[in-house]
């Protein structure tokens, strides 16, 4: 049951290839729909973190790729948690944007929960997420990409 009164901060990275390909993890709803969605890499900030570090650590962490900086956020929203069985009910979410090369990521980092949830993950181009019925979040997802991507 949703934990009422709870307010989760995220950090969340739109990490791009060099081939203007988008990273994102099929992750299981925290629910008892256990609904399957494509979502961006990153979690929750810790008590103490800025969300910057938390974005790079998380990025870390369900990947294995180590980056310095991710410069500044460019996009943040605020959301109502609709999962039934979610600890918060709230939250906050900064997206930071970072281009690297392609590669396979690693799951040596990965919390227990991170286990269970992620099912699989995949470098996806617009054109394909705009073909899919596979439902992704944020649901503004598309427009982020499209502002990001140089030729949109």
């Amino acid at each position: 049951m949703t934990t009422k009164g709870v307010h989760r901060l995220t950090s969340r990275v739109l990490l791009f290839d060099r081939d203007n390909r988008v990273l994102l993890f099929l992750t299981a709803a925290p629910d008892t729909s256990g609904i399957a969605r494509w979502i961006t890499p990153g979690g929750g900030v810790d008590p103490g973190e800025s969300h910057h570090d938390a974005a790079i650590r998380e990025l870390y962490e369900e990947t294995g790729l180590r980056l310095d900086s991710l410069g500044n956020p460019n996009w943040s929203h605020d959301f109502d948690v609709e999962w039934d069985d979610a600890d918060h009910d709230t939250g906050h979410a900064e997206f930071y944007t970072a281009t690297v090369d392609a590669f396979e990521p690693s799951d040596e980092h990965w919390t227990d929960e991170e286990r269970v949830d992620v099912r699989a993950y995949r470098w996806w181009t617009l054109s394909e997420l705009l073909a899919t019925d596979e439902p992704y979040e944020p649901r503004e997802l598309i427009s982020l990409i499209r502002r990001q991507l140089p030729s949109c």
